[in-house]
């Protein structure tokens, strides 16, 4: 426990004994502080919550950025489609009114050349 600081009796000195004591008893509430602590049952949930419900509204917030730029993305890669399909569309149709014109392409050839620029339409508008 404590050492014989040099008195001639053989009995430890008070002092040294005072200051082991209090020493024994700041590590004692410490124990006892810790253990309290965890026995607390309650504030260890409510901690528990807390990380969970800040981690989780942080993957929200990186998920829902994430979404918005790649349906930035989508959008822009649809309006394209959709304007590349519209000045082809375009351009097959002056073609075809053309031939119509001069009499040189059947009425089969029209109505499957229609029906194709429908289809392209309807499947561009359902990406959509």
């Amino acid at each position: 426990m404590s050492e014989n600081n040099g008195t001639t009796d053989g009995k430890p000195d008070l002092v040294a004994l005072r200051a082991e004591i209090q020493r024994t008893r700041a590590d004692l509430g410490e124990t006892v502080q810790a253990l309290a602590a965890k026995a607390d049952v309650k504030a260890r949930a409510r901690e528990q919550v807390t990380q969970t419900r800040q981690r989780l509204l942080e993957q929200a917030a990186f998920a829902t950025g994430r979404l918005r730029e790649v349906a930035g993305h989508a959008t822009a890669n649809v309006k394209d489609a959709a304007g590349q399909t519209a000045s082809a569309s375009e351009g097959a149709a002056h073609d075809v009114a053309v031939r119509v014109r001069e009499g040189r392409v059947p009425m089969v050839l029209i109505a499957a050349g229609v029906a194709a620029v429908v289809g392209v339409i309807l499947i561009v508008r359902g990406r959509r």
